[in-house]
Order: structure tokens, then sequence, then C-alpha cells
């Protein structure tokens, strides 16, 4: 594997055909983007290790920042000085989110509850996502907010302290859009209630609960109690990434002498899809030393050469695995028969159109993969051959493809890796190390 520097415009990889090591991973994406949210409206400190320094989440601890929360580095950790539910100040300037949805979608549940006014705006992909899923239920609390075109950034938001609450059924399953509605419900007298139509990552009722507010759970309806303040003086240890151990996961299943144990992986079973679809497909998996860390599971994955078999993949799974679909169908391209993944549409309102960049870029590798309206068909084949692919400036579409060349024939290239920083900084240098 060759790179010009972590933040180069290309990546070039080479086959291997051994990967043994035991291997650490950056904190948990999600989980970080809540920790700076939460924390900054609880009454006081909150200490978090593990935090993730890629570029979206730095974005967030940038936007709280701009709203007069104090938040600094001690001994690696970072500690944020939480001014309460109402502590928050009007920013001097727009908000800018970069490239992070969470960050945009979660806030506005904030924003739309505070004092002042305040507008957001993002990087050329984010202004192309669909904000009207969170506009709808919050203009149903009592928000107001202006859209471009009533669906994209840059928006407006007219900020009203007397929200109310509301009952609302998620049309799709989001948990972006879960999380903002019980942001906002934070803020609200009485109840507001989110009906899921499938279950999502719950990692903002986890984390909202260890932070003292009522979360309220009956089968798929999850509800908090407004008008709570959040308590001060928490810890949190953000778990290893299940989104990033699942590259590496591929590449152990993939490569024909491979065993990785990945430590301290946060194993939420709202997550796991990931590793139920590929464990159905044949793969080798143990998870050993579960344990309950501040709400969330985790343990140490152990993954070895595997024989992978296609599988049908449907609307159930999706929302518990649909950032690893890009992943996914590499390990799908080199499974024994035809996996077929569908009822996945989110996928095309990504950082990129994940269903065409990955049938698109893996096809150029002699893969089989057949482009549908909500998903995607792959026949596997015996081999991949390398090739010169493109990103689309989306780091997972970019990292699947690194894995993809890993077992292909030949060199493999990679065009606009700079990305890879949004949620994975070190995955070159992880990748380098498994190979040694």
């Amino acid at each position: 594997m060759k790179i010009n520097h972590p933040n180069s415009s290309y990546l070039i990889i080479n086959p291997t055909n051994k990967l043994e090591e035991t291997i650490t991973l950056p904190g948990d994406k999600s989980i970080s983007h809540r920790a700076v949210m939460i924390g900054a409206l609880a009454e006081g400190k909150t200490e978090v290790e593990g935090f993730l320094e890629g570029d979206d989440c730095l974005n967030t601890v940038k936007v709280f920042q701009s709203m007069g929360i104090k938040i600094e580095r001690v001994d690696n950790n970072l500690i944020i000085y939480g001014q309460g539910l109402r502590g928050l100040k009007k920013p001097t300037d727009v908000i800018d989110v970069g490239n992070s949805g969470t960050t945009m979608r979660l806030l506005l549940g904030i924003l739309a509850a505070q004092r002042f006014d305040s507008c957001l705006t993002g990087d050329e992909s984010i202004q192309r996502r669909p904000m009207r899923r969170v506009i709808e239920p919050l203009s149903q609390m009592g928000a107001k907010i202006l859209a471009k075109d009533g669906n994209f950034a840059p928006l407006e938001v007219f900020g009203n302290p007397n929200l109310a609450p509301i009952r609302y059924f998620l049309p799709v399953a989001s948990a972006q859009v879960k999380s903002a509605i019980l942001l906002a419900g934070l803020f609200a007298s009485g109840v507001t209630s989110v009906i899921e139509p499938l279950p999502t990552r719950d990692h903002t009722e986890r984390m909202l609960s260890y932070f003292g507010a009522q979360i309220i759970k009956d089968d798929m309806s999850i509800s908090i109690v407004g008008d709570i303040p959040l308590q001060s003086n928490k810890k949190i240890k953000v778990p290893g990434d299940i989104s990033s151990a699942a590259f590496f996961i591929v590449a152990a299943c993939l490569v024909e002498d491979a065993e990785i144990t990945i430590l301290n992986v946060g194993v939420n079973p709202t997550r796991t899809g990931i590793l139920d679809v590929l464990k159905e497909m044949g793969a080798n998996i143990t998870l050993e030393n579960q344990k309950m860390i501040c709400g969330e599971l985790t343990a140490d994955i152990v993954v070895k050469s595997s024989r992978l078999k296609g599988i049908s993949i449907r609307r159930s799974m999706i929302p518990r695995l649909i950032d690893e679909i890009p992943i996914l169908t590499v390990a799908a391209g080199l499974a024994e028969g035809r996996t077929e993944i569908r009822e996945a549409k989110e996928l095309r309102v990504k950082e990129t159109d994940r269903i065409k960049s990955m049938s698109t870029e893996l096809n150029k590798m002699g893969a089989k993969v057949m482009e549908v309206e909500d998903g995607l068909i792959i026949d596997g084949v015996k081999y991949l051959v390398g090739a010169e692919v493109e990103s689309y400036g989306d780091h997972r579409t970019a990292m699947s493809l690194a894995i993809a060349g890993l077992v292909a024939k030949g060199e493999t290239k990679i065009n606009n890796v700079a990305c890879i920083q949004t949620s994975f900084p070190e995955f070159t240098k992880t990748l380098k190390n498994v190979q040694m």
C-alpha cells in the first residue's frame, strides 16, 4: 500500500494474502457527536474519553464553541463545560457544519427551541441532502425553519423557547430524525413521543438516560419528558466504532490467511446488523469480553478467514447496517452466489449516491453488481482486478474500495481520498499495520 500523505488526493492499494493483528479503532462517530451535544446541554462538566477526532465530530465541537460552550483537551480527553438547557448563546456568524449531516439534523432540534435565531449551512454535499424530514416534525412542535426549496440548506431557524410536545410517527426509519425530535422534546413542556417503523440506532436515548433525562420506551415508541435538567459531572468512555470495524471485519473474511482481533468495539444491538448479516453469509466471527460501559455494550471482535455465500437482505435489517452497506457490497462481490440488498433507497441521499458509486466502481474491478432503484443485486465472482476507481468524496466508498483492493489482482488506485478524514483519520495507518 502506498500513500503520499494522510490528506493525499489518492491511495494505492496492492493485494495481500495475509492479515494478522490486534487493533484498536477510533471512537464511535455517532456517540462522539452526541457526547458533545448532550454534554453542552447538561449543567456542568462532561469528560469524554475516546472522542473521535474526525472532521465531522470536530465540526460539532466548533459549532458548540461558537455558541459559548467551553470545550478543551485535557490529557487526551475532551472536556465539555455544559451551560444547561437554556445556556447556549447566539452565534455571531452562520453555523457551518461542513460535511456532517448528523450535526445539522440533530442541531436543528436544539436550535429550534432557543431564544435566538440562527442560520445553518455546510459544504456542497450537505446542501444536497434532504432536511424536510426533520423540518416537518419540528414545525409541528412550533418551530419555524426556512429552507431552500423547503428541503435543503442553508437553513434559517427562528428559535421558539415554547415548543409543544408531539406524538410523531416516523414515515422512514431514521435515527437522525428521531434524535432531532427527542432533543427538541428536552425543551418542550410535556411528553414528546416518536414511533418508529423499524428499530434504529438508539445512542441518543441511551445517552440522554445516562444524563438523567426521563426516557420511556414502549415497543416501537420512544418518549421523553421535557423540562428536566440534564445532570452534570459525567464521564463518557466512547467505544470503538463498529462502522469503522466493519472494513477490517470484511477484510479478514476475504483475505486467504487472516485473523484479526478488534478491541473494545461498540456492539449496541441497534448497530450490529453487519455482524448478523456476515454470520448468515458464513463469516467466522466471535465476540469476547462483552461488558456495559456508560450504557453501551462493548466487546472484542475476533474474525478469521471465511468462505462467504450470498443472501437476501431486506427492509427489517437495513436500519441496523445502513452505513455498512458499501463494505458489505464488497463482501457480497466475492461471496458464492447472489446477494440482494433491497429497500435501501436511503443510500442515495448520503454523502454520495452509494448505490451508484459502489456498483459503478466495483464493476470497474470485475465485480457483477447491478444497480436497482432501492438497492443492489450482486452476483459473486472468484476474484477482483485492480483498477483506478473514484470515491466521489465519500469516506465509506473510499475505504470500501481500499478493502476491495486488498483482495484484487494487481494494483488499485483510489482517487479523492482526503474524505477518509471525515470518520477514520487513522485508516491508512491501521491498514498498513494489519499487513505486517
